[in-house]
């Protein structure tokens, strides 16, 4: 069964792209599962625009791009970091910081673009993530993905004063290019 995915594109962070990330992050919905500070607000407009600058100027280990829809609207962001040239992994994280285009396949059209690049542009081999296991949304959309899981992180994350536990999953790029995918982006 194919799947289409609404279009997206990735590009690189803008210093415009500052406001709406300050935005997104004083929702506490959509830093629920985000690994950031215990305060509120998470981070001051300034702490947004330098982090904003250190993924610009690559300083900060993150390969981070901004996610636009099709009629060029800043929906989120995906990136990569934790990336190690010598053993060719990475660890992918994503938000889609719009509330309005969760459930509707954006996070997905967006995965799935970064993988791509990790694969093709970077030469990896393998993509891994973290996840809390109770984001049941999340762990389902990487399983329809083809991430796999490869073992539970306990007591890994710090979230309201409790420690949860988080699910470490991944996928292969011999895997990404065998499927089982079904997606297809429209032209």
């Amino acid at each position: 069964m194919k799947i289409v995915l609404p279009r997206v594109v990735l590009r690189e962070l803008t210093r415009n792209d500052a406001e709406d990330r300050y935005q997104w992050c004083l929702d506490k919905e959509v830093t629920k599962h985000l690994n950031m500070p215990e305060q509120y607000p998470p981070f001051s407009k300034e702490e947004t625009i330098k982090w904003i600058e250190m993924c610009m100027n690559k300083t900060n280990g993150y390969d981070q791009k901004a996610i636009i829809d099709q009629d060029g609207n800043h929906i989120g962001w995906v990136d990569l970091k934790n990336i190690d040239k010598l053993n060719k992994h990475a660890e992918l994280g994503i938000a889609i910081g719009d509330k309005k285009y969760w459930g509707k396949g954006y996070g997905l059209a967006a995965m799935e673009e970064m993988i791509d690049y990790g694969f093709n542009e970077l030469q990896l081999n393998k993509i891994w993530l973290r996840v809390e296991i109770d984001n049941e949304k999340a762990i389902k959309s990487y399983k329809r993905m083809g991430y796999v899981e490869e073992g539970i992180l306990r007591q890994d994350r710090l979230r309201n004063g409790v420690f949860v536990d988080r699910l470490r999953m991944s996928i292969l790029k011999e895997e990404y290019i065998k499927g089982p995918f079904a997606f297809s982006n429209p032209s």
